[in-house]
Formats: structure tokens, sequence, C-alpha cells
């Protein structure tokens, strides 16, 4: 199978994903505001891990509610996506949106004054 293909499917279920999840009645994933912001299939499309992030809510409760909630979303997916096999989903927390704040914060708080040395350097 062509890799330009598993990636049109890795969107597919990115997009299909963040819409089921709006739908599930869980309150643990109901009350929290999940973003998926990857999923990856393996070659045979039989397994996917869907990256998402999550802002407000118990990040562990999060993780139980997705869990309970694998076999509805499975459904939920296997009916918008016209695929020969649907991919069992494992549900894996993606903290670079995190990650990434922390590093902007400690760039923003570096004091960094501009180097006059080179601007004479350069006039000589």
């Amino acid at each position: 199978m062509a890799n330009y293909r598993r990636g049109r499917i890795n969107e597919e279920m990115q997009k299909e994903l963040t819409m089921i999840l709006r739908r599930v009645k869980d309150p643990r994933v109901s009350e929290a505001f999940i973003s998926v912001t990857s999923a990856d299939c393996t070659p045979d499309l039989k397994y996917a891990k869907i990256y998402y992030s999550v802002m407000g809510g118990d990040k562990k409760e999060v993780a139980k509610g997705l869990k309970a909630a694998t076999g509805f979303i499975r459904r939920e997916l296997a009916r918008s996506l016209n695929l020969r096999i649907t991919p069992e989903l494992t549900f894996v927390a993606d903290d670079s949106v995190a990650y990434g704040a922390h590093i902007a914060s400690i760039l923003n708080t570096l004091d960094i004054k501009p180097e006059e040395d080179e601007e004479e350097d350069e006039e000589v």
C-alpha cells in the first residue's frame, strides 16, 4: 500500500475522531476539551494510535473515559469511514502542546540584549 494513502487515511481518521468525541456521552470525556492532534495507523491498518491533548479536566480521568468509550468510538468510526477493516484504537496523551508552551515561556523570560559589538565591526 502506498504511503500517501496511509497519510490520507490518518488525516481523515483525525477529522472524524474530532467529530465523534463531541458525541461521547461519558462525562469524563464530554466535560473536557479534547483535541485530536494526530492519528497513526500501522501499514496493515489493523491498529491505530490516536494522539490527543486535553485542556481542562483531569488527564487521568479523561484517559480512563476514552478507554471506556473505545468501542463506541470505533463503531462510529467504522460507520463514517469506508474501510475494509476498522483499526483497533489506542489513545496516547500528547503533551507536545504543553511542552511547546513551556519552552515559549522560558524563552520569553530570557533577557537578551542586542549585541552592539557586531554592529561596530561591520562599520569598520
